[in-house]
């Protein structure tokens, strides 16, 4: 399968030559499909942060950046970034990506109508660059980017201090980190909700910036946290998060729940349910099914979401009895006990 935004791009491959660099593409075939489009002298690389991307980029024929902060080791011709959700991150792949181009290097943006990218020519423009519209076709638009990066510098993890619930934590985050500098409305919720985790191993699954994991273990110092997210910039940002407060913890980089340890006390999360801007149910149910899978027996499982999305028929199928803790300002806490 592959998402319209990758359709776009083979649309385009005759604009793709020389070193070629992808940046953050979704999940989907498009290095299957883009090799074998190329010059025979062109060479593939991906840079994600993604770990489902990765894997789909995980071939002989294609080199690959995974990290939250890439350091590369080679330069490109040609660049394509797929623009993010988060119109901060379109800097920091610019600026991620600036130290590997040459003079005569080549950007291209690619995204999706719903995604933001109609707004591109005003977003270059405070950026300092230049937009050139060159394609419009399946829902989506292909750019040229013009204009210097010497002025874009590399990104850094900003810290910003919260106090729940008499706690105050210090939190690491960067542009591309779920709700970056801020604490949103559904985890403030959800941290209100969780007296009944006071020891055991302790999952904050879909962490971004490990708000929620450090929260439970700077009051519960018994707890063994782990906390894990497809994300490497949000594994990084955990990290940082746990340093600066003094609190240990396990932080993995997965696409779905870690497989180790192999089972859990108790999971909490606000978790995904996008795959890019759509609402996708798939990743709601998989999530589920795992984690009562990967739960002790009595273990639970309590999550915050949206109210207006069907968490509470998913979470019935599979654990049966489910409780709502609370409900507020449009989110709802649900708690599940593994029978």
């Amino acid at each position: 399968m592959l998402a319209n935004t990758s359709q776009m791009l083979l649309r385009n491959v005759a604009d793709l030559t020389g070193n070629i660099l992808v940046v953050e593409p979704p999940a989907d075939e498009l290095a299957r499909n883009l090799l074998p489009a190329l010059p025979a002298d062109a060479t593939l690389c991906c840079y994600t942060t993604n770990a489902a991307t990765a894997e789909q980029w995980q071939m002989p024929e294609v080199s690959r950046y995974f990290s939250a902060l890439p350091e590369f080791t080679q330069q490109f011709d040609t660049v394509v970034i797929y623009y993010p959700k988060s119109k901060e991150q379109l800097s920091f792949s610019l600026a991620a990506i600036a130290p590997a181009l040459n003079s005569s290097s080549q950007i291209y943006l690619v995204g999706d109508n719903k995604g933001g990218i109609k707004s591109l020519g005003s977003h270059a423009g405070k950026l300092g660059l230049q937009a050139h519209k060159l394609d419009n076709a399946k829902h989506c638009l292909w750019y040229c980017i013009s204009g210097s990066l010497a002025e874009f510098t590399k990104p850094v993890f900003s810290q910003h201090q919260f106090t729940i619930a008499q706690t105050t934590l210090n939190i690491c985050s960067i542009a591309g980190v779920f709700n970056h500098g801020k604490l949103d409305t559904g985890t403030a919720l959800l941290l209100n909700h969780l007296q009944h985790i006071t020891k055991g191993s302790v999952l904050d699954f879909g962490c971004g910036c490990g708000v929620i994991g450090a929260y439970l273990k700077k009051n519960h110092n018994e707890i063994s946290l782990y906390c894990s997210d497809v994300s490497a910039l949000a594994a990084a940002a955990t990290e940082q998060t746990l340093q600066a407060n003094k609190l240990q913890g396990t932080v993995i980089t997965a696409d779905g729940l870690p497989t180790h340890p192999a089972s859990f006390d108790h999971i909490v999360s606000n978790p995904p349910f996008h795959t890019g801007i759509k609402t996708d149910y798939s990743i709601s149910e998989a999530f589920i099914s795992q984690s009562k899978t990967r739960l002790k027996t009595g273990g639970s499982l309590t999550l915050v979401a949206n109210s207006h999305l069907a968490y509470q028929t998913l979470l019935e199928q599979t654990f049966g009895k489910v409780v709502v803790l609370a409900k507020a300002n449009g989110f709802v806490i649900y708690h599940a006990i593994k029978r």
